[in-house]
């Protein structure tokens, strides 16, 4: 793990005049969208963190030029075994206050489970869902355990009291999806959403909101889509962009919601996904590695 050139001063770290939203993955795509909302709508300062280091950089110094927040870009591999570790005790050492936990960070790939090094399975295993787990418990007990002022309970998010914390995960629609190929990213996504509603009876009366987004297919460079196939996508709802998706999602956590599915076709289609006869998975195969680039 290492620390990027900040945004600001580093002796400001130890003043925290508003709250501190820790984004995974936000050096692009759906990540970045969270920082850059949380920091345009809701005036939050930054800890950013990715393994792209020069877009994490620039991401930060950006962010903070044009909203007059403060950003910390962290460069960190968070699929290492100790990455969640690490991080939470990076907080500690510089005596940052994680108020908003956005657990963002993924990979996709689609491969048959044989033809999958160990290596890009254990990859997948630790970032989705160890890493995942992980934060959740370390920052999650901190937000428990945090006592607001007077004048921080006082403050509404959403037209909502602040809690004392808030944590959102991303899952995906693909948690009740049977599909060779995506087999250990489906598994991993259903954990995740599995294990952030159990967590919500837990969290909530102690003020800290937790919550779970089950986007279906997201316009992003995630999934390798040819971009014509991006725009068709978008036009006919079937994806939806990311934008949207953030601005959803933040106004959720902050009003408490368990979960979210976005798109009135995705809550059709989940249900009939338990249920897919074997024909139809079997020519999904065929058109994501068709279209794949």
């Amino acid at each position: 793990m290492r620390h990027c050139r900040p945004a600001f001063q580093l002796s400001t770290l130890n003043i925290q005049l508003k709250m501190l939203s820790l984004v995974t993955g936000a050096s692009s795509g759906i990540g970045l969208q969270y920082a850059t909302q949380l920091a345009r709508d809701y005036h939050t300062d930054l800890l950013l963190v990715s393994n792209q280091e020069a877009e994490l950089q620039q991401v930060a110094t950006d962010l903070a030029a044009q909203y007059g927040v403060k950003t910390i870009p962290l460069y960190a591999d968070l699929s290492k075994q100790d990455a969640a570790e690490q991080l939470h005790q990076y907080c500690q050492d510089n005596n940052l206050v994680v108020d908003i936990l956005i657990n963002n960070a993924g990979v996709f790939f689609f491969n048959p489970y044989c033809e999958t090094s160990m290596k890009r399975i254990e990859l997948m295993l630790n970032l989705h869902m160890v890493t995942v787990a992980k934060l959740t418990r370390l920052f999650g007990e901190d937000m428990i355990n945090r006592e607001l002022t007077t004048e921080e309970q006082a403050q509404k998010l959403c037209r909502k009291p602040r809690q004392k914390g808030y944590i959102l995960n991303m899952s995906s629609m693909s948690a009740w999806m049977a599909m060779p190929g995506i087999q250990t990213y489906n598994a991993t996504k259903a954990f995740i959403y599995n294990f952030s509603k159990s967590l919500w009876y837990e969290f909530k009366p102690k003020g800290v909101n937790i919550t779970v987004m089950t986007p279906g297919a997201v316009d992003t460079e995630l999934f390798g889509l040819a971009p014509h196939l991006r725009r068709l996508a978008v036009n006919l709802t079937v994806a939806i962009p990311p934008e949207k998706l953030v601005k959803r999602a933040l106004k959720k956590m902050f009003r408490g919601k368990k979960a979210d599915m976005p798109g009135v076709i995705n809550h059709l289609c989940t249900p009939l996904l338990k249920h897919t006869p074997d024909w139809l998975v079997n020519l999904a195969i065929k058109l994501v590695g068709k279209f794949q680039k």
